[in-house]
């Protein structure tokens, strides 16, 4: 039976519901990962849960420690990764509290430590990431969304850029021409990494605001907090069918 992991982005640092029967403190190669992974039971099943963030919420996108996070997920027993995300929505069709489970990314950070294949290699290695998530996780996904009759587009393009600023109307302006259909800021490297060490890898992404210049009002904390409130339970009905399918 497959051990699915389950990376918790903003607004979920803990799964509720995950009878915990390890805390898992892995040392890496690439350093400490953002927090311990934790080992336990949910819907049924054993899973493991790494916060992205931390727990509580202390890591920017931008200072995630994604290579020690995969390493560390794969070292627990991990066979399949499940990435929660919350995103700014571009498309129309997503607007706050729509799903999407996207089939494409386009990579905007800088800076980052994106790969595995560095430093003192014996032969340079490349990999296939013409389609970046997998299929038939990202069907479970789909199936799952039905099921609890959630809103949601199973198919989409996903921008990821460097945070932790917002972006302005007019990045949004361009990432829209380039056919990106969902903003975030931690969809990368995390996908690559997870090809890298031959994970198969899906995202759950919940849309938290409008992308910048697609609403009248400004966007605020106050008002992705309130969204990713009223998503979370959702988010933890998917996870517990795809679980438990």
């Amino acid at each position: 039976m497959t051990v699915y992991a389950i990376i918790g982005g903003t607004g979920l640092t803990q799964l509720q519901g995950l009878t915990i029967t390890a805390a898992l403190n892995i040392d890496t190669p690439f350093g400490a990962p953002s927090a311990p992974v934790l080992r336990g039971e949910y819907a049924g099943r054993e899973v493991l849960f790494l916060a992205r963030h931390g727990h509580p919420h202390r890591i920017p996108p931008h200072q995630v420690n994604y290579r020690a996070n995969l390493w560390a997920l794969k070292e627990a027993g991990a066979q399949a990764i499940v990435a929660v995300n919350a995103v700014g929505g571009i498309h129309m069709a997503m607007g706050t509290g729509h799903f999407c489970v996207p089939h494409q990314i386009i990579d905007y950070t800088s800076g980052r430590e994106h790969t595995y294949f560095a430093g003192e290699l014996e032969h340079v290695t490349h990999i296939d990431f013409s389609h970046p998530y997998d299929e038939a996780l990202r069907s479970k996904l789909c199936q799952a969304l039905a099921a609890e009759r959630c809103e949601f587009s199973s198919h989409g393009v996903y921008g990821a850029t460097q945070g932790p600023r917002l972006e302005t109307v007019a990045e949004i302006a361009r990432m829209e021409r380039d056919g990106c259909d969902i903003v975030g800021m931690t969809g990368m490297p995390e996908a690559v990494l997870a090809r890298e060490l031959t994970l198969p890898y899906a995202c759950l992404s919940l849309v938290v605001n409008p992308a910048a210049g697609k609403s009248n009002e400004l966007i605020t904390m106050a008002q992705i907090e309130q969204a990713l409130v009223e998503g979370m339970d959702k988010v933890k009905a998917v996870l517990a069918r795809v679980l438990s399918a």
